[in-house]
């Protein structure tokens, strides 16, 4: 049996907060979680630190957040008492780019943004994920299209390990009622129309029936809204 199928075994027929007990004892120290403190990851952050599960719990600080999610980010270490790990840009590398490109050079052209994503949030999360077999998310499959491809269990053959969406099926109605039943913190901006949320400069409100992500990069191509974090092969 392959680890992909124990681990689909593992969690065959079970709720996500189940999901995340079974998969925390199984891979205890080599099992993590990654918050950007949307909606989707609260909820899950709040299983995790509720039961006092054996799950690392980290973010990726690109030094461009909105205040916002540093508030809740707050918010969330005065609730559970928990400490969050953070991962930084590479300095030697952001400091480069900055010098030679400025401070908005991801506006100027797609390769242009996919080096600051790059530098920004790709580098640190493959120190994040070094050593782990088991990568938590809260990806939902309906947040875009590119998402609705997925499988809830999944390969990533970018950084060796099992990807797995504990609330991959849920809706966003799913989220918010969990939110609201469980008095889970959640980032204010989400009541002022921006569902998905990343760094401020890259990030806008969206208008009614818009798509999810159409508020990321919005002045780019909309056929695929991803930054780099969660393509699962070599050659995507």
């Amino acid at each position: 049996m392959s680890q992909i199928e124990h681990v689909e075994k593992l969690i065959k027929g079970k709720q996500p907060q189940e999901v995340l007990r079974v998969l925390g004892e199984e891979f205890r120290g080599e099992i993590a979680f990654s918050t950007s403190f949307g909606w989707e990851d609260q909820v899950i952050t709040d299983m995790i630190f509720s039961e006092d599960l054996p799950i690392d719990v980290f973010t990726l600080d690109t030094g461009r957040l909105f205040k916002e999610t540093y508030s809740v980010w707050n918010r969330v270490r005065e609730r559970y008492k928990k400490n969050i790990l953070v991962y930084y840009p590479d300095r030697v590398r952001l400091e480069a780019m900055l010098s030679e490109k400025g401070p908005n050079s991801f506006y100027e052209s797609v390769e242009n943004r996919k080096e600051c994503c790059g530098i920004r949030k790709v580098e640190p999360l493959n120190r994040a994920l070094k050593g782990k077999k088991i990568w938590i998310t809260g990806i939902r499959a309906d947040q875009s299209a590119n998402r609705e491809q997925m499988n809830w269990v999944e390969w990533d053959e970018v950084h060796q390990l099992i990807k797995v969406h504990p609330i991959f099926f849920w809706s966003l109605n799913d989220v918010k009622d969990y939110v609201r039943e469980n008095n889970v913190p959640y980032n204010a901006l989400h009541d002022k129309g921006f569902p998905s949320i990343g760094c401020a400069p890259c990030t806008r409100a969206i208008q009614p029936g818009e798509d999810f992500r159409a508020g990321r990069w919005w002045w780019e191509d909309q056929s695929k809204k991803e930054c780099g974090l969660h393509i699962t092969s070599a050659a995507s």
